[in-house]
């Protein structure tokens, strides 16, 4: 039998842990060595929207012109505010494309405030409003680059899609062990946490000029394009310069620092609750640390209103 995954979290209310949530977590050091890791890190887990910076230098390299917070959106699990709907329209106008070329489904705004105020302005569920349109615009528009197939650019054998799979295999430097289909309808590979940890220590290469640099040096810039206000990956960019920082679903989070060191791991369970306070104690025991960070260490439970207890680390 498969020995349980190490507690990463836990929630305590009024004193009394009533809940745990079990995982897996590697940090490396500046050199790629491991530094630290807990649970089984050699085990694929499927990258989901933690896979969206290489995916972005993907695009890169298949030619796209784009840089800036339209290439931050690139690599964005977008909130849906007013900026992101209109910089994804912004990056399929230049490819002389419609928001009808996107294939993404039609959803409401991820973030809590922008889903109420698109619901008050009797918005309604929408291609470009789905939290991965940026992503699919910019792939979009690297077909309109190259002259492939726009209607097809979902499928595993596109081009596009060919050339995000050896991306992430190059910069996690490991093979994929498995390829589904994500929540967005994109194909999504299965690797280990070392090697995704090792693709965000990839995004952190110091070399000016080169795809993985230019992504990581937008979302450093236009941290609000990657995520959106009040988010944690905005928030964690924010606090530490040099960080990038790029969640997926099912609790998978990739970190990376300006010096290579990374941070990767995945919640059993999917609970995205836990993301903020996992890499808020990785980072603090890579040494890392700044004021900022204590406001998210910690997600605040409520009863009756008030403060009874919270979700915090385990280690």
């Amino acid at each position: 039998m498969t020995p349980p995954s190490p507690v990463l979290a836990e929630v305590v209310r009024s004193g009394f842990v009533e809940g745990r949530h079990r995982g897996a977590l590697v940090a490396l050091d500046a050199d790629g060595s491991i530094a630290f890791s807990m649970g089984d890190v050699t085990r694929p887990v499927f990258l989901r929207s933690a896979a969206k910076p290489a995916q972005a230098v993907a695009a890169l390299r298949a030619g796209l012109d784009l840089d800036g917070e339209l290439l931050a959106l690139a690599a964005a699990s977008h909130s849906g505010e007013p900026f992101h709907l209109e910089g994804v329209r912004r990056i399929l106008l230049r490819a002389g494309l419609t928001p009808a070329a996107l294939h993404t489904p039609p959803q409401y705004p991820l973030g809590e405030r922008a889903y109420d105020d698109y619901l008050r302005a009797g918005g309604c569920p929408d291609r470009v409003v789905m939290n991965c349109s940026g992503k699919h615009a910019a792939w979009l528009a690297a077909c309109a680059t190259n002259g492939w197939d726009t209607a097809t650019y979902l499928e595993p054998a596109h081009p596009i899609q060919q050339l995000v799979l050896r991306t992430v295999e190059d910069l996690a430097d490991e093979r994929m062990s498995h390829l589904g289909v994500d929540g967005c309808g994109a194909p999504v590979p299965a690797i280990g946490l070392v090697g995704l940890a090792r693709l965000f220590r990839a995004l952190a290469d110091p070399c000016a000029g080169t795809p993985q640099f230019r992504v990581a040096a937008a979302m450093r810039a236009y941290p609000e394009y990657v995520a959106g206000s009040g988010r944690v990956d905005t928030l964690l960019m924010r606090a530490v310069p040099g960080l990038i920082a790029k969640m997926g679903a099912e609790a998978v989070q990739g970190v990376a620092l300006a010096d290579g060191r990374a941070v990767a791991f995945k919640v059993d369970d999917g609970s995205v609750r836990t993301l903020a306070p996992i890499v808020v104690a990785a980072l603090r025991r890579l040494g890392v640390d700044a004021p900022e960070l204590d406001g998210i260490a910690e997600v605040v439970l409520t009863g009756g209103g008030r403060p009874v207890g919270v979700i915090r680390a385990a280690f």
